[in-house]
């Protein structure tokens, strides 16, 4: 939890700092901030979504982006050493967010009656398949959407942290507790640790890219009629 605390507190003071004395013309710390929050609008909102809808749904996919994002990061950064999202209960938070998310722009899009009928009995199919279709878009639009949004973070945060606590306590115990040439082992799992650290960062970003990105293309699923 005090991960969680710092990771959310650097977020808001970084974009805090960067749009406090925002210039027309911005400085490099702020046209930095903005050029990230470009990022989210332009190539994963406006992308997926369209200009009207893409711009009403960029300060959700900005918040879940770069939140998962700060929650992820923290696995790599020194005397914090563990990803935020990686105990259940950030994937999960985030994944409901992005459950509303979807279902507020269908009902807004269509209606209530309209998204329902939209998502649960897809036009074309022959009435009598519609006792087997029903359920299983029910299933898979109702509950696996923000299940496996939790799942796919939860899995890859965890096997990351694990994976660096594996190659750093291997280096700790070749270095210092074994004995003989084994010793040189170390320095094996050492650089492999780094390369894994490395890793990490890519899959930090990659991850909340993604999870962003799937909330988008839930959102448009949503709103459009099958």
């Amino acid at each position: 939890m005090l991960v969680r605390v710092v990771a959310t507190i650097l977020l808001v003071t970084v974009f805090w700092l960067a749009a406090r004395r925002a210039k027309l013309v911005p400085g490099r710390f702020q046209g930095t901030a903005e050029l990230a929050l470009d990022f989210v609008r332009v190539n994963i909102a406006e992308e997926v979504l369209g200009k009207v809808s893409g711009r009403r749904a960029t300060p959700l996919l900005t918040v879940i982006f770069f939140g998962v994002f700060a929650m992820n990061i923290t696995g790599v950064i020194p005397f914090l050493n563990i990803a935020g999202s990686s105990v259940i209960g950030v994937p999960l938070l985030f994944a409901v967010i992005a459950y509303i998310g979807f279902i507020v722009a269908g009902v807004r899009a269509q209606g209530g009656g309209g998204f329902l009928k939209s998502s649960l009995f897809p036009p074309g199919v022959p009435k009598p398949l519609y006792v087997i279709l029903t359920p299983i878009e029910f299933l898979s639009t109702f509950i696996l959407r923000p299940v496996t949004l939790t799942i796919r973070l939860l899995a890859n945060m965890l096997v990351g942290h694990l994976l660096l606590v594996l190659c750093f306590a291997a280096t700790h115990y070749l270095f210092f507790q074994a004995a003989g040439a084994i010793k040189a082992i170390g320095a094996v799992t050492l650089a492999a640790g780094f390369a894994f650290t490395l890793f990490e960062i890519f899959i930090a970003a990659l991850q909340a890219f993604i999870f962003a990105l799937l909330t988008a293309v839930y959102i448009q699923l949503s709103e459009e009629a099958h």
